[in-house]
């Protein structure tokens, strides 16, 4: 029996390839979760302004080119998924306070910058609108006035607003896809199985909702063991052999029995997350009864979803971030440093096998037990040579760390976890000095827990936090 592929798969991999679709800034990260049951987030609305003249007058877009910009936002919006542009308003002839009254209830704004010099009515429209505190891009090709002179005041005055003084169109894109995340917080649920883990304001589920709007759903232990023997026994076999057993690089230590008895534990929490409206969980108790959660949290992410292992709050939204705006999942590491390589080593037992998004190609893995214990079920999954990637972590609901490097090596220490591979980074021994960027406490978990996902973000996050409000630290 084969790996099945869906549609969408199939037709990614015929056309450019899988791996590039699912590298682009916001492939939709409900797909795989759809096809499993979870219904899709709903669209992301943002609202687009066009300030300023056009036509054949100094220092002025084109005014056919308003047209062309719509026309490419439109393929933006196909594109991405998850993202619903709406208005088109053009100041003048429209008066600000008809544009703000347009503007309430959308989820973010587009603002394009046409013409100006940063004065008369036009400007004061502009701010007006990044003053309604709702996250907004403003847009600026060259050519277009000299306002954009003014604009970096919005950002000083901790607005919640992202310049782009750039030619490149691509640039709204990869915004909008940024502009999902906020939203779709807001609407989502996490399971906390056996209470949570991390910074004191990511284990508070009053703090977590008063800030990103995220409702924690505390779930007990027994409550996932009354739902692992609701499974069907003949249902989690058929679960086993079709997406682990049938498609492993090999299996080594576990028993055919452990496999599907993890799988039944997959099957156990998707039962207990639909019934809770759940696109989230995190388990303290992943190492116990029923079953180890590696293969669960795994397929989880693979779907676009997020399983966190070990209660782990502030990787779990760090996670959904990396979902919600770029789909793809993170790989929550345990890493160490080696000065020698310059290199920051990363290892777990649980690992996404598309870490490229849930359109992607899955990675060669193996199934073994989890290393530590010698027990249970864990991967070894084989990550791939020469992709960048991001190292991040958000901390106390208001802060992320981060940095980025290169996976050079997959190793198979067998003093580590499962999932191994090396990533040469910008300096390793100052990111070993910097380690937490002076900002993190708490145990060992805390402070020692990563996510890492596919791509070079930083830049991205970097927006993220001018959009949402928090602040990026870089650790190296």
């Amino acid at each position: 029996m084969g790996c099945p592929l869906t549609r969408r798969q199939f037709l990614g991999t015929t056309a450019a390839g899988s791996i590039l679709l699912a590298a682009q800034p916001g492939v939709s990260s409900s797909v795989g979760a759809t096809e499993e049951g979870w219904p899709e987030l709903p669209p992301v609305r943002i609202h687009k302004v066009f300030v300023g003249r056009t036509g054949d007058i100094y220092m002025s877009r084109p005014t056919e080119e308003i047209g062309k910009l719509n026309e490419y936002l439109a393929g933006v919006e196909k594109k991405l998924g998850g993202i619903q542009f709406t208005g088109g308003d053009l100041i003048p002839p429209a008066e600000a306070a008809s544009v703000l009254a347009n503007i309430h209830g959308a989820d973010g704004v587009m603002l394009f910058h046409l013409s100006g010099h940063g004065g008369g009515s036009p400007a004061e429209a502009m701010d007006q609108i990044v003053n309604m505190d709702i996250q907004t891009a403003v847009f600026s090709q060259p050519f277009s006035g000299h306002g954009w002179m003014y604009f970096p005041r919005w950002q000083k005055a901790g607005k919640k607003v992202v310049l782009l003084p750039t030619s490149d169109w691509s640039e709204l894109e990869r915004v909008a896809g940024l502009m999902r995340v906020a939203p779709w917080l807001r609407q989502t649920k996490i399971l906390v199985v056996r209470g949570p883990m991390g910074t004191a304001p990511a284990c508070s589920a009053e703090q977590a909702k008063a800030r990103w709007g995220i409702e924690v759903v505390p779930i007990s232990v027994e409550e996932t063991l009354e739902a692992h023997r609701s499974i069907n026994p003949a249902e989690a076999e058929a679960e086993a052999e079709r997406y682990w057993i049938a498609c492993a690089k090999q299996i080594v230590e576990p028993t055919r029995d452990e496999i599907i008895n993890a799988a039944r534990f997959y099957l156990a929490l998707k039962k207990l997350m639909l019934a809770h409206g759940a696109r989230a969980v995190t388990s303290s108790n992943c190492m116990g009864e029923p079953a180890k959660g590696c293969f669960a949290f795994s397929k989880l992410n693979d779907l676009g979803l997020v399983g966190t292992c070990e209660g782990d709050m502030d990787s779990a939204l760090t996670m959904l971030m990396f979902q919600y705006a770029f789909g793809v999942p993170g790989f929550v590491s345990d890493p160490v440093f080696d000065t020698a390589r310059n290199a920051l080593i990363h290892f777990h037992c649980t690992c996404a096998t598309k870490m490229d998004g849930c359109a992607g190609e899955r990675l060669p893995f193996s199934i073994r037990t989890q290393t530590d214990s010698g027990r249970g079920v864990a991967l070894d999954v084989e990550m791939r040579v020469g992709q960048p990637v991001t190292c991040g972590k958000f901390i106390n609901l208001d802060t992320l760390l981060i940095s980025t490097g290169k996976i050079t090596e997959v190793t198979h220490d067998a003093l580590a976890c499962r999932t191994q591979f090396v990533t040469e980074v910008s300096d390793a021994r100052k990111m070993f000095l910097n380690w937490g960027g002076g900002v993190l406490e708490g145990d060992v978990m805390t402070l020692l827990h990563r996510v890492v996902c596919y791509g070079d973000r930083l830049q991205s996050m970097r927006d993220l936090g001018s959009l949402m409000g928090f602040r990026v630290i870089e650790e190296a």
